[in-house]
């Protein structure tokens, strides 16, 4: 694996876990979702995007949410009820910035602080490998999701995504 064009957190978080993956290269103008699969004419239900939410408590509280691309995040509900807080929110470019370190587009759960739970949507488990952001714009990582199982934290949630509206 070329752990060179990942963010070195991720790279760290790897071996730290023992983690098994294929890092991609790719143009950092199509490192949004829907830009790599059109660009890289790679399926969209075969990823999974990580969206970092902020619960509206002092300190800030933070998880980080792992659903296929094809779905919405249940915020409202599934969310809300798995940090138990009645305010939260999509974090800010800013905040996730400061979190994870990485840009939104390359953002993933490997390799932030231990302290910060990650939820793992079952579609995303049942995939048989998925798309991930590398931790910046210009590299992606491609793994059996059950590896994302190694992280702290990691908790596999029934519905978290949801069909679009």
């Amino acid at each position: 694996m070329n752990e060179t064009i990942l963010h070195p957190r991720v790279a760290a978080a790897l071996e730290r876990y023992a983690m098994t993956c294929r890092a991609i290269e790719c143009d950092p103008q199509y490192a949004d979702t829907a830009a790599f699969c059109a660009h890289y004419a790679f399926p969209p239900g075969r990823g999974a995007n990580t969206i970092i939410v902020a619960a509206k408590t002092d300190p800030v509280r933070y998880a980080a949410c792992l659903v296929l691309p094809t779905t919405r995040l249940d915020v409202n509900r599934c969310v809300r009820q798995l940090i138990g807080t009645r305010k939260l929110s999509f974090a800010t470019a800013e905040q996730t910035l400061a979190l994870t370190g990485m840009e939104i587009g390359g953002v993933v759960a490997i390799g932030l602080p231990e302290d910060v739970p990650v939820y793992i949507d079952e579609a995303v488990l049942a995939q048989p490998e998925v798309l991930l952001g590398g931790g910046n714009r210009s590299s992606k990582l491609m793994l059996d999701p059950q590896e994302l199982l190694k992280l702290p934290g990691a908790q596999r949630v029934q519905g978290l995504g949801v069909a679009p509206a």
